[in-house]
């Protein structure tokens, strides 16, 4: 018995009062369905029941997104659980006191049986039936289709959805607890779909357990008043009809209340607005709607033989409403005009001498949006393009090990109203268009179908892509596509763009201030190297050739160390790199392949090798014509292989030729990358899979 109470006491230390309320519940309602209640108890779970009802509707009214209300489904069983056991236990005191009258079940069940249906069993019955059809026919059928259809498409819209998530965190634009939690809410989103898919079900069941109670109540009422307490068959099918009839009624209409609660949070679509401000904003927010509806009101109120006075009223009521309405949008839009008329009458500032103030100079990033992005890039019209660039730069620091120069944005009249342009120190290096009220449903190569809008291509990466409408967002994912916003667009191109010209960001300014935050923690690093025995702008050199062959510079530690290492000896920018390569090469070769072993890479043929190191060795800059041809078709051909099997597009060549091979393949053949012997590791085991020249 100790033990019993030191668990459950630790049990409510760890979850409160709370962690039991719920098996708390469910035990009290199995109970009800054995243990027999007075009718004032009955009254007062009847009353609860109802309660219950109408806080589920209001709450799913007030909802914004589904998942706000993720417990529904548990919510859907455990109130039709309590309605089956209210029905169960009002049964029992119907047929063990129904002759004594109508209030043998209690007040609750009498209100119902006389006040609704004005103690006419009869029509107490129709009532009751078509409560049913409404409940079972309409409400339920449908809410129970579209929890169906919902989960079906949301399962199949999971990978696109993951992929966007895997697009926004490899950009830059979230981070990876913001990542985690948007995974976890399809995940979620799935799931809750798949529950009122079956969920729908207990409410179908209730109705028709319903059915059949009433039935059997009926049935069995007659049996116990006419053969147990001698009541004459009038007097019988009165007192049980009745109590049954209420019996019935008020255990359906909180049904029908919980079923159109389960209609509208299924059916809604997710928006930042509840159900009640979305009908105010796209029901009755157009007065020349309601003009029109009032005139065809008005005029079917004159036809002879209608109800005028309904008619005219209610015509003249929408009429007066859509006046309003209008008078409304005309001060707000004058209120609007007359603010930009006070800024603009700001007084200038009176005309001063020409100074170096005056002097501007180019911006080193720079990004100009037509007039109608700039709500992108406003914060007042909650544009979150500038938080996008914000983590865009955070994680350019984070990969590439240096602070890129901020990006500075502005409107560009001369662009067409939905381009965009990016430039570097002045310069267009990429451009493209985004509709900011349109979605671009990006083609990863798998999709099983085609959308309806305007064809182009991802900015990016050149994928084929559609600009599509907002509301085909779902169709989409289900599809395959990966779907983004235009806001997302830009910043993804952005990101790659500036990945691309990393080496270009890495001015003076930004290596100084690198060297600064480095000298706080290795002081006698960079005070030993520059400028005693390397300049300036030859480690700037050095850490932009990294850059530009797609390496990161965040091991300034080991890149400075090889620099003092070997300085005495050289002052080559280009040698120097080849070294600090060499010094890096575990980090370069874990870039091309982060979890491997065994290096499978593109080899190349030794006669091809030593004609190239004979050609640098005579002191030869470039190479032949003809070598030179067939050594690029070669290339790509081997790239090509590596790409079908899903290999890594990486040629392993001797160290004297590999910036040769480098620089000549870079424009040519972008995605070969070309990495030295002494570059890799002594425990890394090298397979050739494709060969450079093997067929020359």
């Amino acid at each position: 018995m100790n033990d019993i109470f030191n668990t459950l006491k630790a049990s409510l230390g760890s979850t409160g009062v709370r962690g039991l309320a719920g098996p708390l519940l469910i035990v009290m309602i199995l109970s009800m369905m054995v243990l027999p209640l007075p009718p004032f108890l009955l009254d007062i779970l009847f009353t609860f029941n109802i309660a219950l009802a109408i806080m589920v509707l209001l709450v799913a009214m007030n909802t914004t997104k589904p998942l706000d209300f993720a417990v529904f489904p548990a919510v859907l069983l455990i109130s039709t659980l309590l309605r089956l056991s209210l029905n169960v236990a009002s049964t029992r005191v119907v047929l063990l006191e129904g002759h004594t009258g109508p209030a043998a079940a209690g007040k609750v069940i009498e209100s119902f049986g006389h006040f609704l249906v004005g103690g006419n069993y009869t029509v107490g019955l129709v009532v009751f039936i078509i409560l049913v059809i409404i409940n079972f026919v309409v409400i339920t059928k449908g809410a129970g289709r579209i929890a169906e259809v919902g989960a079906r498409f949301t399962l199949d819209a999971m990978p696109g959805k993951q992929m966007a998530i895997d697009a926004d965190l490899n950009a830059g634009l979230i981070g990876e607890d913001v990542a985690r939690k948007r995974r976890t809410e399809v995940a979620q989103e799935s799931e809750f779909y798949g529950a009122m898919d079956g969920a729908s079900k207990f409410v179908r069941g209730d109705a028709v357990a319903g059915i059949m109670i009433m039935l059997i109540n009926v049935i069995g009422g007659l049996v116990v008043g006419m053969l147990q307490h001698d009541l004459d068959l009038a007097t019988a099918t009165k007192n049980y009809t009745l109590l049954t009839i209420g019996d019935g009624l008020v255990a359906q209409i909180p049904a029908l209340v919980i079923s159109t609660a389960a209609g509208m949070v299924v059916s809604r679509v997710a928006s930042e607005h509840n159900i009640g401000q979305q009908l105010s904003q796209q029901l009755v927010s157009n007065p020349h709607v309601i003009v029109l509806t009032a005139a065809i009101v008005g005029m079917l109120g004159m036809i002879p033989g209608m109800p005028h006075v309904a008619f005219l009223m209610l015509a003249g009521a929408m009429g007066w409403f859509a006046f309003y309405l209008m008078q409304k949008g005309k001060q707000a839009a004058q209120a609007q005009q007359q603010q930009q008329v006070e800024e603009q009458q700001v007084l200038a500032p009176e005309a001063a001498e020409a100074s170096w103030e005056d002097v501007s100079q180019v911006d080193v990033l720079g990004l100009e949006v037509g007039y109608r992005l700039i709500a992108l890039v406003d914060k007042a019209q909650d544009g979150d393009l500038l938080r996008r660039i914000k983590g865009i730069r955070k994680k350019f620091t984070q990969d590439m090990g240096f602070l890129p120069p901020p990006v500075h944005i502005r409107d560009n009249l001369d662009l067409s109203p939905s381009s965009y342009r990016i430039t570097l120190k002045g310069a267009e290096i990429g451009s493209g268009e985004a509709y900011a009220q349109q979605l671009l449903a990006i083609n990863p190569g798998n999709v099983s179908g085609t959308l309806p809008g305007n064809p182009t291509k991802d900015p990016a990466f050149g994928l084929p892509a559609i600009w599509i409408e907002q509301n085909l967002r779902d169709q989409a994912q289900a599809m395959g596509y990966t779907v983004v916003d235009a806001g997302t667009v830009v910043a993804t191109h952005m990101s790659h763009l500036i990945q691309t010209y990393a080496a270009e960001l890495l001015g003076r300014q930004e290596l100084q201030q690198l060297l600064d935050h480095l000298g706080k923690i290795s002081p006698k690093l960079t005070e030993d190297l520059i400028p005693n025995l390397l300049p300036f702008t030859t480690v700037q050199k050095v850490l932009q050739n990294l850059l530009d062959e797609g390496m990161h510079i965040r091991d300034m530690r080991t890149i400075l160390e090889t620099l003092a290492e070997h300085a005495p000896r050289t002052q080559d920018p280009a040698l120097l790199t080849s070294l600090v390569r060499i010094g890096l090469g575990a980090a370069i070769v874990q870039q091309y392949y982060p979890s491997s072993q065994e290096l499978q890479v593109i080899g190349m043929d030794k006669e091809l090798e030593y004609v190239l190191g004979q050609a640098l060795q005579a002191g030869g800059a470039a190479i032949e014509p003809g070598l030179a041809n067939t050594l690029l078709n070669e290339a790509r051909a081997a790239a090509e292989t590596q790409e079908r099997l899903g290999l890594p597009t990486v040629l392993l060549v001797p160290g004297v030729i590999r910036d040769l091979l480098a620089r000549f393949l870079k424009r040519a053949v972008p995605q070969l990358k070309v990495i030295s012997q002494e570059e890799v590791p002594d425990f890394k085991t090298i397979r050739v899979t494709a060969m450079v020249g093997g067929r020359a």
